[in-house]
Order: structure tokens, then sequence, then C-alpha cells
């Protein structure tokens, strides 16, 4: 081991040339080790990077599985004139190879226990594979689902998103790097508010008040430094007009010296020299410039410090004590996961064999994914599925792989079980009965007589359909999100046989359902459910299991209302629903302002009753909080769970305040008949917001308080902050 002391010694003893090249990460096919190393010179020549500057570079983007890293590793130190190790960084965001559901999927849990657990599977299979880093967990607030991102984010309310950023980095990372070597590092994206890109294009601009930025977007990010995550990742986008990777308010002010963050802050992908583009560079070494004083320590695959770093040391405009901080940084890291003692670490091919995908991991996947599925609409109780009645399983996700989702790691579509083939295990092949009824974007007359052959011999039709894994992630932003016209086109031929219908949808962002919603019914959101989705779909849909998840993102009436979220701002004009038909009002003409499906919405199989709020009293201070309590009941006839939520507004505030926001919840499982008691303290401090001079604080005066299955459905009572 090494402490603080030698570290800095050691920085002492490296050449500037080995320091910014320590600075610099790289794919593997730049190292000699892997199977590439004929590909090697091509891409060096590219991007004019040297042979001693790989030879001293710090880090490896995108490289897995243990042998590789090993030989890597060997090969580098072997050259390495000090000893020092790489770091293997990779996308690890909802699972290595057994594959979770995405992110936005695992937010409708309400499970942070589960989610911690998925990336304490996620980094095991990661850490024995060779990984030291993950780039994840993302906690970018968002609003609007024609971003592609979406399904990286955990939803829409600051307070549920941080929640799961602390629960993700407590699984990613464990109590301590250098003892767990089942562990990872991980990184925190992407700072700043990557997930308020205008018009909800990726890359795009992110212009709001710093009041805004504060009160939303950086709680998540804030909290995962409260957990202690050890890296913070740039994001591509412009704040306040100045490109992330070079913004030395947001980067040095706020995260360094506000939030006294000491770990290592990376660029993502070609960022640094994106800010040429974005106008705020003239070349490669004003781009180095600008993100060396904004604290950016790793460049992540341009050569703008390896280029120009030395230079602007050499002619003053840069202190080379600069460089040694961020080298330094990633030094303590490498000494953190134990790799000065340990290069490989716990890189390991024999347990990599017995570790990846392991049963025990895709047990806790299934698990996950029935808890992240939603019910949102069953008329007449189609669901659960009788077990004696026949099925027609239609659609193009009948028996699709493609059920994993974007950034799926390691993860092999092959591996994921079907859901046809899981309801016909579950129900047998003489009562689920197939068709493809179309493919994602195409439809044709066979598939269409084929659908209505096999519908003609049910009793009731299942539609398995969705957006393939391209269609949302990064790069996917939509200006439509419906349903490909050629699956909106199935349901139609499929309702006009007059059959119940109950539509089952894989995908990766909030959607627009017209043409499904009025014709299905009953829907179930999927997302994607990661490996053994089609295996946790079945059983709910036959009701092995209830479902119990909640949105954490709203679901549009069309795609005109976005961004459309539950904690808004009331307006000088509000819509009175009762008069809807008042012009000079904040409404829209053709819709209306509601969210099709609010935040928190989702049903189970069985039906809650709420008994009224009690509230400990009408008056709230800094020293006497209030405890609210509501009995819960159990009406129906299966053992289900609700997740009661509590929401407050204030109702005058020196800044205007949202309507409603979430401050607590509480899942009760009960059984038929049970009734339990949801009970909730409120404190002064949880009332506390970003005032128009950035103080943080509460304001006295009238508050709401909200108590229901939903943003929506709730019951009120009221206090006062004394």
């Amino acid at each position: 081991m090494m402490n603080n002391e030698q570290l800095i010694d050691l920085v002492g003893q490296m050449t500037l040339t080995e320091k910014t090249a320590q600075l610099l990460q790289l794919t593997s096919n730049f190292y000699e080790g892997t199977d590439t190393q004929g590909q090697i010179t091509g891409p060096m020549e590219e991007m004019g990077i040297t042979q001693p500057s790989v030879e001293a570079s710090g880090s490896i983007l995108g490289l897995s599985g243990a042998q590789a890293i090993i030989d890597v590793q060997q090969a580098y130190m072997e050259k390495s004139r000090l000893g020092i190790p790489l770091l293997f960084m990779a996308d690890v965001v909802h699972g290595f190879k057994t594959i979770f559901p995405i992110p936005l999927a695992i937010g409708c849990s309400w499970d942070t226990q589960l989610a911690e657990k998925s990336a304490e599977i996620a980094a095991r299979e990661s850490a024995v594979s060779g990984l030291h880093v993950t780039f994840a967990p993302m906690v970018d607030l968002v609003r609007d689902p024609r971003w592609g991102r979406v399904m990286e984010t955990t939803g829409e309310d600051p307070y549920l998103n941080s929640l799961f950023a602390a629960a993700f980095v407590r699984g990613y990372q464990g109590d301590n790097l250098q003892e767990e070597t089942d562990r990872l590092a991980a990184c925190v994206k992407h700072f700043a508010a990557y997930g308020a890109a205008e018009g909800g294009r990726d890359y795009n601009t992110v212009d709001m008040s710093e009041r805004n930025l504060r009160e939303y977007y950086l709680p998540a990010y804030k909290a995962a430094l409260d957990a202690g995550v050890e890296m913070v990742m740039a994001s591509f986008n412009t704040v306040d007009g100045i490109p992330a990777s070079g913004n030395e308010k947001l980067m040095r002010d706020i995260l360094r010296e506000e939030w006294g963050f000491e770990g290592v802050l990376i660029s993502d992908w070609a960022s640094i020299r994106e800010m040429i583009a974005h106008g705020a560079a003239e070349d490669d070494r004003e781009a180095a410039y600008r993100a060396i004083r904004a604290g950016v320590d790793i460049e992540m695959m341009t050569p703008c410090y390896v280029h120009h770093l030395p230079a602007l040391i050499a002619s003053g405009e840069l202190s080379e004590k600069l460089i040694d901080e961020a080298v330094l940084r990633i030094l303590q890291l490498k000494e953190k996961l134990g790799l000065f003692d340990n290069p490989f670490r716990a890189a390991n091919p024999e347990r990599e064999r017995e570790i990846v995908f392991s049963k025990e991991h895709r047990q806790v996947s299934y698990e996950l994914a029935t808890k992240s599925a939603v019910l949102l609409k069953n008329a007449n109780d189609i669901l659960p599925l009788n077990p004696q009645a026949h099925i027609a399983l239609i659609g193009p996700f009948a028996e699709s792989e493609d059920i994993l989702g974007w950034w799926s790691c390691e993860g092999v579509k092959a591996d994921a079980v079907k859901l046809g083939t899981a309801l016909q295990e579950r129900l047998g092949t003489d009562h689920v009965h197939l068709a493809q009824g179309s493919g994602v974007h195409t439809i044709t007359s066979e598939q269409i007589a084929e659908a209505l052959e096999v519908a003609s011999k049910a009793d009731l039709i299942v539609l398995a359909l969705g957006e393939d894994s391209e269609m949302s992630g990064e790069g996917g932003s939509r200006t439509d999100i419906r349903l490909p016209a050629a699956q909106l086109e199935l349901i139609k031929h499929l309702r006009s046989t007059g059959k119940p219908l109950a539509t089952v949808i894989f995908n990766g962002r909030p959607l627009d359902l017209h043409g499904v919603w009025e014709e299905s019914d009953a829907v179930l959101e999927a997302w994607f459910p990661g490996s053994e989705g089609g295996a946790a779909i079945a059983d709910v849909l036959t009701g092995v299991v209830n479902p119990s998840a909640r949105l954490t993102m709203s679901f549009p009436q069309s795609v005109g209302q976005v961004p459309v979220y539950y904690n808004h701002f009331n307006t000088g004009r509000p819509l009175n629903p009762q008069k809807t038909e008042e012009r000079y009002v904040s409404k829209y003409i053709d819709s209306p302002n509601d969210p099709l499906l609010p935040f928190g919405y989702g049903l189970s199989y069985t039906t809650f009753e709420y008994g009224s709020l009690d509230i400990s009293g009408q008056e709230l201070s800094s020293e006497l909080p209030l405890t609210i309590k509501v009995k819960v009941t159990n009406t129906g006839e299966r053992t289900g769970v609700e997740t009661v939520q509590l929401y407050v507004r204030d109702v005058t505030g020196e800044v205007v305040r949202p309507m409603r926001e979430l401050k607590d919840y509480v899942k009760l499982e009960l059984a038929p008949g049970e009734t339990g008691t949801a009970t909730f303290t409120l404190c002064e401090a949880q009332l506390r917001y970003h005032h128009s001079d950035l103080s943080y604080r509460s304001d006295k005066g009238t508050f709401h308080v909200y108590v229901g299955p939903n943003s929506r459905d709730t019951q009120e009572s009221n206090f006062k902050l004394v």
C-alpha cells in the first residue's frame, strides 16, 4: 500500500510527458496484449498519438474479459518506467452479462434495496472480468421522453432520483474498494443537467436559471457524492452557454469548492475537443486550456491534453500544478482500488466462468423485472390470465430476444428469456398460440392473416409490442413517440375480432399511447426488462406475481404536451377543471393539460382503500415535526404491495413553488382484508428550497399535504410552518 506522501513523490518522479499521458484515456485497440494488435497503428496515426503516450497513458475504455485485461495490463506494466498500472473502465449501466431492467424501469420499482443489489451484482461480474470503474449511475433528471437517454435515468423527480443515485453508488462501491475487490469505483454522470437538452435532442443546448439547476437538476449528483462516489463525468451539453467540459463555475466552483469533491473528473467521449464545435474553443490548444482549468482530469478519446498541455505550461499560460493535481487524483484512485499492490485486482478467468451470468444473479434480475413492470390499465380484470383459457400471443415481441435495451454491456440477446417461450412453459403449448403479426416497423398481409387465424382460436389476445432497442438510448431521440404505424395497424386488426385484448409494451421511454390505450382492455408496461424479462413478464401476466410498480415519469397525452411533469408550477391564469371551455387560461384547446398517466401511477391485481388522513397537529416548526398517518386496507382477493406517497405544496413562497413535491413514500405489503398504517414524519428541513438569492431555507406559511397512490389521486390536509 502507498500513502499519500508516496503518491505525491511518485508524481514528482514523472516527466511532464508521462504526467500528461496519465490524463489520456483510449480504447483497447491502441494497446499491446489485445487481439487487435495489428490495428494499433491506424488509430494512433488518426489521433496523432505517439507510442510513448500510449505506453504512459492512464486508463482504457471498453475492454473486458479477465484474460484480455490481464494480458494488456501485463504488457503495459512491463514497459511502465514507474510501475503505474492502467485503469480499466466501461459502461456497466444496468448489468454486465446478467442484464437487469433499464434504469427507468428500476426506478419504477421504487425499491432502492433491490436497485443496490443489482449494482452489487453488476460490480461482481465486472470486477472478476477485470474492470475497475463503471460509468454509472446516470442520474440526470428528465422531463422529456423524446430524449433517447431517458432509459438510463430513474425519472422526473429529484428526491426519488437522489435515493436511487445513492443506492447505485453503494451497490457498485461497497464500503472499501481496496478490501472489497469484487466492487467497482462508480462514476456519476452526466454533470450537469444533460437530461434537460433542448427539444429532447441528444447533445443539445441546456439553458436554465441557476436556481432551477440547483433546485431540480443538481440534487441527485450531490446525493451520489454524499454516498462517496469516486468519479464524476462531465456532460456533453452547454450549461449557461459554456460546455460542461470547460465550465469552471460548474466544475471548480460548485463540484470541487462548494461540494468538496476530491475524486476524478472525466470528460465524456471526445467532449473536450467538441468545445471547438460548440464555439467555445478555437482549436485543440484552447480546448485543452479550458478543460484543465475547469478541473477535468481524464480526457476520453481525444489528444488535446497530450498535444498541448506541455506547451501551455512552457509558455506560462498554465501552471504545472494543475496537471500535478489531476495526476495525483488518478493515482489516488488507483491506490484505493489496490492496483499498485495487485494490478490485476479481481480479474480471474476461472472465477469469471463461475460467477458471470450465474443462476443466482439471474434470479435477482428476474425479481427486479417483476417489480418494474407497471400495470397501466386492466378493464374488466382481464389480467391475470385464466390458466384454462386459450391465449393468442401475437406481435413482434412475442418471441423477440431484443428485450435487454441500450447499454446492455456484455449481455447477449440470445440469452434473454423470450415471452412466448416462458408463457408456453407456464400455460402449456396447447393453451398459448404464437404469431408474429408484424415486424417492429413493417407489416404484411400474410402476417395479418396469420395473426387473425391464431386469434380466431383464442379466448383472449395478448399483444407483445414495442420499440426495438435502437429506438432509444444514446442518439435515440424521437419527435414521434408513438408505437410504429405497423404495430398500430396490427392492433386495429385484432381489435376487430371483438376478443379481449391485453397489450404488453417493451420500450425505453414513456410513449404517446394513442392507438394502444383506447383499443386495449389491459396495458402492461414491461420496459426493456433484461435477461430474465420473458419469465418475469409471463409471471406478471399469469398472476404468479402481483404487479406493484409505479411510474417515475408521466406519460403524455401526446408529444405536443412535452415537457409534462407532475411537479410543475401553477400560473396566474390556471385552468379550472370544472370550466374547461374558458379560453383565456393556461391550457391547450386540443388537449387536456394533465398527462394521460401521472407520476407515481400503477395498478395492482388487488384493490386498496385509504382511511382518513391523521395529522398530528396544524403547526410545524424547526423543533416540532409533524406525524402523518393513513390506514390502508387491501379490499381485494390477492396479497399486494401498495406504495403510499406523501406530497407537499408550499402555497406561498418567495419563489413560486410546485403544485406538488414528493417528500416520502412507504410500501405496504398487505394480505386480503389486512389493514396497514403508512406513517410519515415531516420536518422543517424537507420544506426548504432555493430562494432567488440561492439561499436554501423554508418560508413560514400555509402548506398542503397530500397522501395517495400517485401524484394525482390523493387526499389532502393543511398545516402551517411557524
